[in-house]
């Protein structure tokens, strides 16, 4: 029997997490829940850019709840309405329903969660049955499972890298851009996602699922970042005018100790123009790329572009392997003990049901 998945956002991963949905063999899609007013009434089919399914949206999320769904994808933005985004969260953990997400950072790598939080997570999954699976690409597979595969491929290893490089300007998320990670915000005030605890907050679990999974845990993390300015006026369709001397790019890294070695390194580096920062890394095609860099024997050096079907541009592609990566990794997540998991207690999502039927 398949499992009822209801899709809660349809915005840059909610729409791929509906086509997501659509072709998996074992999922029926029993839900469509939008923030637009415009959406509300609409085929989800036509949401995702496919014909229509049957699937009606709504803006009344927490009533489709009581549908008895067994997985909610919440694909809505928790990083501008923190608070409404995790109201949202303990409904469905509640009413007992799983729950797989790209938002919800803090609870990517559980055990190090706030206590508070964990302590809530674990006696209402506790009671209801439910559990609760927080990834992506970035954080996300990118970050850990595939450092994690590829690192069984080498010897004599000393450090184990992965690296985004992206230009924000592709990215249709202008209030994220400005607002959360700062482009065209003045130099001297650092945005909120470059503060060393934010940053600690989203990536550093990922180190830590890391060194889990390869016997040398995370002890402690260091964080460095660096800032360049735009030297002239940038003009971004969508998203409007970023002034010279606000900033322009940037460059972080966190690095996951152990024993005294940065064993385990996440680095970013982010551009709102392609101008900027000429001196930094840019990805092979253009755009945007995740890489797993290995110092070991031998050195292993791989780059992932993804390139969607439907909404084109390296965020597309990387959007759509988020939801992908979530909506595949249902099944397990339905079948775990109840709480919150990560990729070293589900395992490799499977993505068999999404193989094309013969014929």
């Amino acid at each position: 029997m398949a499992l009822k998945v209801i899709v809660w956002g349809t915005g840059n991963v909610g729409r791929p997490a509906l086509r997501a949905v659509l072709s998996h063999a074992q999922l029926e899609l029993a839900g469509c829940v939008v923030a637009n007013p415009d959406k509300v009434g609409v085929d989800a089919g036509v949401i995702a850019g496919l014909p229509p399914v049957g699937v009606t949206a709504t803006d009344e999320g927490r009533s489709l709840l009581s549908g008895n769904p067994d997985c909610v994808i919440y694909a809505a933005t928790a990083d501008t309405r923190p608070e409404e985004a995790h109201a949202d969260l303990m409904a469905c953990l509640e009413a007992g329903v799983n729950v797989v997400s790209t938002a919800f950072y803090a609870l990517l790598h559980p055990t190090t969660a706030p206590e508070n939080l964990l302590k809530q997570i674990r006696e209402t999954c506790a009671r209801s049955g439910a559990s609760v699976f927080i990834s992506g690409i970035d954080p996300g597979w990118a970050m850990d499972a595939l450092p994690i595969m590829l690192s069984a491929a080498c010897s004599d290893i000393r450090e184990v890298r992965a690296r985004e490089i992206f230009n924000y300007a592709l990215y249709d998320q202008p209030q994220v851009v400005r607002e959360v990670i700062g482009f065209g915000q003045p130099m001297d005030q650092l945005p909120i996602m470059l503060h060393d605890i934010a940053i600690e907050l989203v990536w550093a679990p990922m180190l830590r699922i890391v060194g889990d999974a390869m016997g040398r845990p995370v002890e402690s993390v260091a964080v460095d970042v660096e800032r360049r300015p735009l030297e002239q006026d940038v003009e971004v369709p969508g998203m409007g005018l970023f002034e010279a001397g606000t900033q322009g790019a940037f460059r972080f890294e966190i690095a996951g100790i152990n024993q005294g070695q940065r064993l385990f390194v996440i680095e970013h580096v982010t551009r709102i123009d392609d101008n900027c920062a000429p001196d930094w890394p840019y990805p092979p095609e253009g755009g945007g790329c995740h890489q797993v860099i290995i110092s070991g024997n031998p050195d292993l050096h791989v780059t992932i572009h993804g390139k969607d079907h439907f909404e084109p541009g390296p965020a597309g592609g990387g959007n759509a392997t988020a939801a992908n990566w979530i909506v595949n990794a249902i099944p397990a997540v339905v079948a775990a003990q109840p709480g919150a998991v990560t990729v070293n207690d589900i395992g490799t999502p499977d993505a068999s049901a999404q193989l094309l039927a013969a014929g």
